[in-house]
């Protein structure tokens, strides 16, 4: 008799705790995130949020990897442009959008690691409100004149401005940009003064220099290298730690006497914090298989940027090495951006 009501209760309970689970797992469906974390990633395209304009080095870069990206995830990648604001537009949308891993930053390096020294009213954080993907690319820069400067070489540049205080300028494609750091840096290194003519974007920064109404100007390979080739800009140096196919002639910085400086823009791919880790290493094993197609490569080759895939974690410790590092050179040069 004891032993049926031991059987009785045990299968009470047993029941009550099926129905409990039912219960549970049925009202989990509308906490918001728990149902999404149960689908497969992705359930729906992916967007990749570029902080400029259609053309550039920035967008370029984000289009290369669309294809193989697309092939890998099994959902379509899409480039949404939304420039404006140095990067900020585009950086606080993806920060406030789901960390679901369907909205990705394409980040630029002097806007994901200048702007919060450039901006005092910031509406996102490189650190709080974001989480590595994947670097893509890392593009050098060049230093080049009009014909008419007399320095043929950067250490004439350099005595040339010394001996012209003031009287030199450089054009860059806008303020907090990385060639107006970079030169600010250049100018805290060897005591130098230039004045800065920022633009808007790199096209009419080089109109004006092969014009010959500003002396110098630092930018990639691709917004210069057809008016070196037709004469009408002269480089000085490449701001890298290696020469660049694109121009094998032109000296580094360092081979022209000045070690210490070297100017890369990196584009990386950033997800809102919060992105399940799961869906991060999906989205960086995508990064990283693109960056190793063949296509890729071959359009890396042509744009005149350096592949170099990062995973997440070595990803971070470079953003938080160049915050600490640009940081200083941006508030010793008082550097605010427009």
């Amino acid at each position: 008799m004891q032993l049926r009501k031991f059987v009785t209760s045990a299968s009470k309970v047993a029941g009550f705790s099926s129905t409990l689970g039912l219960v549970m797992a049925l009202s989990l469906q509308f906490v918001p995130g728990v149902a999404q974390s149960q689908t497969s990633f992705p359930s729906r395209p992916v967007n990749l949020i570029v902080p400029v304009p259609p053309g550039g080095i920035l967008d370029t870069v984000a289009r290369m990897v669309v294809p193989p990206m697309t092939q890998t995830l099994g959902q379509p990648v899409v480039i949404d442009n939304k420039a404006g604001a140095s990067g900020n537009i585009a950086a606080s949308f993806v920060a406030k959008s789901a960390p679901d891993g369907h909205n990705l930053l394409v980040g630029y390096s002097m806007f994901h690691v200048g702007n919060p020294s450039m901006f005092p009213n910031l509406t996102w954080d490189p650190l709080r409100d974001f989480t590595p993907v994947g670097m893509l690319v890392v593009s050098p820069h060049v230093m080049a004149v009009h014909p008419s400067v007399p320095a043929k070489t950067l250490r004439e540049f350099v005595d040339l401005a010394r001996a012209n205080p003031g009287k030199l300028n450089y054009a860059t494609s806008g303020n907090g940009s990385v060639p107006h750091v970079g030169v600010e840096l250049f100018k805290q290194q060897n005591n130098v003064f230039i004045t800065h003519i920022p633009y808007r974007g790199a096209g009419p920064a080089m109109l004006d220099v092969v014009a010959g109404n500003v002396q110098m100007t630092v930018a990639t390979p691709p917004s210069l290298v057809s008016f070196v080739q037709s004469g009408k800009m002269r480089p000085l140096a490449v701001a890298a730690s290696k020469r660049i196919p694109l121009m094998p002639d032109v000296p580094t910085a360092a081979e022209a006497g000045f070690p210490g400086f070297e100017l890369e823009a990196w584009v990386a791919l950033f997800a809102p914090m919060g992105t399940p880790p799961a869906t991060v290493q999906k989205l960086t094993e995508a990064v990283k298989l693109a960056m190793e197609s063949l296509s890729v490569r071959k359009s890396a080759e042509a744009a005149g940027v350096e592949i170099r895939y990062m995973p997440p974690a070595q990803l971070d410790s470079v953003v938080r090495k160049d915050i600490q590092y640009w940081s200083k050179v941006i508030k010793t040069a008082n550097i605010r951006a427009d």
